[in-house]
């Protein structure tokens, strides 16, 4: 038996039932389905405006980053933090820098600019082919101030 001799078995009022259900169900559905759209596009929108604060950002930390000075010939990689720390801003942040592991050194920064933070690892990275191996970032109670420490491994 297929469904349409199904209902046609059915008596009058129960067909009736049996239309009206499906009706209920079909426009419940769209609605669902209409509703979860709405949810995808809206949090596409807010990935989108993440991206372009992001590139906001990145389109206005570029002109300090090309102006930044070429690396200095014998300059170790800790002086070269320090020195980058004190042109971005972030001499008073700077609690200290250590040696890590061969080849590497550790350096601690408190209520650091976030943003100038991010900056002086990129100059690091572009003129000292500096990498960053590990790093631990906490926000403080200031909007924009973290606590980090980087460990750097570079020339």
């Amino acid at each position: 038996m297929n469904l349409r001799e199904w209902h046609a078995s059915l008596p009058e009022r129960e067909q009736r039932v049996v239309v009206w259900g499906a009706a209920a169900a079909a426009v419940l559905l769209g609605a669902g389905l209409v509703w979860k759209l709405g949810d995808a596009v809206a949090s596409a929108e807010q990935r989108v405006a993440r991206r372009r604060e992001d590139l906001a950002f990145i389109e206005a930390a570029t002109p300090r980053l090309q102006a930044a000075p070429a690396a200095r010939p014998g300059e170790s990689l800790a002086i070269a933090v320090d020195r980058i720390a004190r042109e971005g801003g972030l001499s008073q942040s700077l609690a200290g820098v250590e040696p890590a592991s061969p080849g590497a050194i550790r350096a601690r920064f408190t209520a650091a600019s976030f943003d100038a933070l991010a900056v002086m690892l990129v100059r690091l990275q572009q003129e000292r082919g500096a990498l960053v191996e590990t790093a631990s970032v906490s926000r403080t109670a200031a909007p924009g101030l973290v606590d980090a420490t980087v460990v750097l491994r570079g020339n």
